[in-house]
């Protein structure tokens, strides 16, 4: 009788448990903590909040809807003022906050495809959709990059003069609001839901609220007699984009290569070696599609159990890591006896599966 057994899991829900474990998740204190998490927020490999892959979904559309409407109104309005007043710094800053608003759109229409059944074709889902519209978002923000400082450095070498300054410190101020508003929301139900490409989103309008603070200084700066601060800040505002790019590009590059947090990987592995009747990991495999993370897992348990025993133990760890690991919805278990007297259970596979 084959002690062998997979068994393929669907989502959290379909197991009918309630859910609100804790992940030891660390917080960061301090004033450097907070610095810190302005531009690189703890991962969102590890919350606490396990929400199913439809809600999940949904609320991150609801946080693309409304980012998108507050940052196109923050960008009107500081276009209105640039028109007024010819700052570059505003300029540079109102192009940056039009490519965070158009860069809730891809996200929104991935997000609505991620919703779609897996078919034959896609047998994983539309998940990967969301992570394309991160790479669309990485490209937009060095799109901005290229723009601001090309703009900063003909004003260097053509000055103008820049007027109503104080409206520009009121624009900057606006902007600044405008943007810390989007971010926080982006970023926190970008960690809630795992979203790499709505954290990176929140980090591209985060910035932009620290440029939108530049701008305010460039205009000050002109107001004391100092011309040359309005396109010098304009450059300073390119490179904090180039900052968050760096960022951004590196978090989507890994999403793309399957890439997660290594201590996720350890709470998986502690998970499956805690269930009763597991001798021994063979491998343990997980990655994002999307916003969702899926698990493919090797166990290894002792060579007389029968078929019934083997299901069993698979259950049991598929269950543990359901319960256990954030925002897993899916987990396949196979099943191997142990090793008895140098035998090798994998014998008649021997060069063809390369992941055992």
């Amino acid at each position: 009788m084959s002690n062998l057994h997979e068994e393929d899991s669907t989502h959290h829900g379909s197991h009918g448990h309630g859910h609100g474990h804790g992940h030891g998740h660390s917080e960061r204190s301090g004033l450097g903590g907070a610095l810190r998490d302005l531009f690189k927020p703890h991962s969102h490999d590890s919350v606490d909040s396990v929400d199913s892959a439809l809600e999940a979904s949904a609320e991150g559309i609801r946080a693309v809807k409304i980012s998108l409407v507050a940052l196109l109104m923050t960008a009107l309005a500081q276009a209105a003022v640039v028109v007024l007043t010819g700052s570059v710094a505003l300029l540079a800053d109102t192009i940056h906050n039009f490519s965070d608003a158009l860069t809730a759109v891809p996200l929104w229409i991935a997000f609505v495809i991620g919703r779609r059944r897996p078919t034959e074709r896609y047998t994983y889902g539309y998940g990967r959709a969301e992570d394309l519209a991160g790479v669309f978002i990485v490209v937009m923000i060095a799109a901005s990059a290229v723009l601001a400082g090309y703009e900063s450095i003909r004003r260097l070498l053509d000055p103008a003069p820049l007027t109503y300054p104080w409206v520009v410190v009121a624009a900057g101020l606006i902007g600044f609001a405008g943007n810390e508003l989007v971010a926080a929301y982006r970023v926190r139900i970008g960690r809630r839901i795992g979203s790499a490409a709505l954290i990176a989103d929140g980090l591209h309008a985060r910035t932009d609220g620290f440029t939108s603070l530049a701008v305010v200084v460039g205009a000050i700066g002109v107001m004391l007699g100092f011309p040359l601060a309005d396109p010098l800040i304009g450059l300073l505002i390119t490179v904090a984009i180039l900052v968050v790019l760096r960022g951004a590009a590196r978090d989507i590059y890994r999403r793309l290569m399957d890439a997660v947090d290594p201590a996720l990987t350890s709470q998986a592995t502690t998970a499956v070696r805690a269930t009763a009747g597991v001798v021994d990991v063979e491998y343990l495999r997980l990655r994002w599609i999307g916003h969702r993370l899926s698990a493919e897992v090797g166990v290894v348990v002792v060579g007389d159990l029968d078929l019934q025993a083997a299901h069993e133990i698979a259950h049991d760890t598929q269950h543990r890591l359901l319960h256990e690991v954030p925002r897993l919805t899916a987990a396949t278990v196979h099943v191997s006896p142990a090793t008895v007297d140098g035998a090798d259970p994998h014998a008649s596979i021997a060069g063809h599966d390369t992941l055992l």
